[in-house]
């Protein structure tokens, strides 16, 4: 079997760099420093905050600040990885990609099918709790609300969760329109929500009482252990800044900074937030809450109007993060086809604005039906085992690239290596085994499906096992 035929084969990383120049898929290198890091805060900063921190207290009780810690350091290993990978292949397709360079075709595809259910399931996710805060919202401000018919998912006491398809619909004629209008709406929602969670801070502390922190463990530590894998997906989004290396001004630089740089911030608030909320309201009383810092103001601080303020600020950063995580799962699908693996066709950029518009529509649509549809519990699980797996992949890819290419001109290197890449595929190991049965069940299927897909179509139609990959030019080294 020859290296280009192969399961494994692997796709050069100077033939991943020449097909974004090629003719007709071609995306506009507009993004800066600033956008890119705002892409990383806003993909970060959304539900996982605003909405799936009540049933997180439910498990952790006060330990939830230890499950936010323990969430953040998993991901900081596996950030680094990233920040590495990002740096030397500067390429839409993200762990998709990199896996494709290090790890061979098939993993790739795995991969790749990994993270197009990761990042669809997660803006269905997002999209859900914002519909839950406009519920939340129009009654508090105007005593009115939508029937739960059609603004509830089915398992959620409706039948169609229209404010979620609403939404999905806006970001993806959004991000059809251009990347540099994405980036900047997509800042200026990122500074609107970080200022809400500040002042949400500065308001809730003053209901701080320490005796809402004992006891520590109410369900022991393990229930701690247990919100850790649920939280890990308030941090899902960082990842999101690496599918954009083919729209960044100056990749090799800005994307390490980005990627880190939003980790950091995103787990420094959510700490500061985790804290005031259980010191500012017993844990037992925001377990479940499915809007639990407006509770926390409302019924903690007796502040009324600093819960509309949340409430206003969960909306910004909940559309916030449809719109970055959205974008990356087009960019993903849009190497994938462009890779020939899904119909080459869908890779088309649209020429008058830069733009791989015939798949963002696909995505943009089949989101907005599982959003319809699929109540946020269940989609919280699959995308926080998706994401689990990619970071693992990428923690493996990092340490291969090292031994195979160790010559690569790097823009950023992981310390310690391999250490803290084992460390970051270790701990995701340790996170997936906190999932319940039924998640390791579905996302076996999933996979299954992927499997079927690739041999009834991808492997056939793949342009590295036909010999057309792009020939690199001199000056990628």
């Amino acid at each position: 079997m020859s290296a280009t035929t192969g399961l494994f084969a692997r796709k050069p990383r100077e033939a991943l760099i020449e097909e974004t120049k090629a003719e007709g898929a071609e995306l506009n290198r507009v993004v800066g420093l600033l956008d890119l890091t705002g892409l990383g805060i806003g993909a970060i900063i959304g539900t996982g905050i605003f909405v799936i921190i009540g049933e997180a207290i439910g498990l952790a009780g006060p330990s939830i600040i230890l499950a936010f810690v323990m969430a953040g350091i998993t991901c900081a290993f596996s950030a680094l990885s990233y920040a590495e990978l990002a740096s030397t292949m500067p390429v839409s397709g993200s762990a998709y990609s990199y896996s494709y360079a290090t790890l061979g075709e098939f993993a790739a595809w795995i991969i790749g099918w990994d993270l197009v259910l990761e990042y669809g399931l997660s803006v269905a996710a997002v999209a859900v709790g914002w519909g839950g805060y406009v519920q939340a919202l129009l009654d508090s401000l105007f005593g009115v609300g939508l029937s739960n018919s059609i603004a509830a998912p089915p398992g959620d006491g409706g039948s169609f969760n229209l404010p979620a398809v609403f939404l999905v619909l806006s970001i993806t004629a959004l991000l059809c329109w251009g990347v540099r209008e994405t980036a900047r709406s997509n800042l200026i929602m990122v500074f609107i929500k970080v200022a809400i969670l500040l002042i949400f801070i500065a308001l809730g502390i003053t209901a701080f009482t320490a005796d809402n922190f004992s006891p520590f463990f109410p369900e022991g530590f393990g229930g701690a252990e247990e919100a850790a894998a649920l939280i890990f997906f308030a941090y899902i989004g960082f990842d999101a800044v690496s599918t954009s290396g083919e729209e960044v001004k100056s990749p090799e630089r800005d994307m390490p900074i980005a990627i880190i740089g939003s980790l950091v911030i995103a787990t420094i608030l959510y700490i500061a937030v985790a804290i005031v909320a259980v010191g500012a309201l017993p844990y037992n009383e925001l377990a479940g809450d499915t809007a639990p810092l407006a509770t926390v103001l409302d019924q903690g601080a007796g502040i009324s109007w600093g819960a509309d303020l949340i409430s206003i600020g969960a909306l910004i950063a909940i559309t916030s993060v449809v719109l970055t995580i959205l974008y990356g799962q087009t960019r993903i699908a849009f190497s994938m086809c462009r890779d020939g693996l899904l119909p080459r066709k869908f890779a088309k950029v649209w020429e008058a604005r830069k733009t791989p518009v015939l798949i963002t529509l696909t995505f943009g649509i089949l989101t907005a039906g599982l959003a319809a549809f699929l109540p946020l519990s269940e989609l919280a699980k699959l995308v926080n085992i998706g994401t689990l797996f990619a970071f693992l992949v990428v923690n493996v890819g990092v340490i291969i690239l090292r031994r195979t290419e160790p010559d690569l001109d790097r823009g950023f290197k992981v310390p310690f290596m391999p250490f803290f890449p084992l460390i970051g595929a270790g701990l995701c190991v340790y996170l997936m085994t906190k999932l319940d049965s039924e998640t390791w069940v579905r996302f076996g299927i999933w996979l299954a499906v992927g499997v079927l897909i690739y041999f009834a179509y991808g492997r056939r139609h793949s342009l590295l096992r036909r010999g057309e990959v792009a020939k690199p030019s001199p000056e990628i080294t």
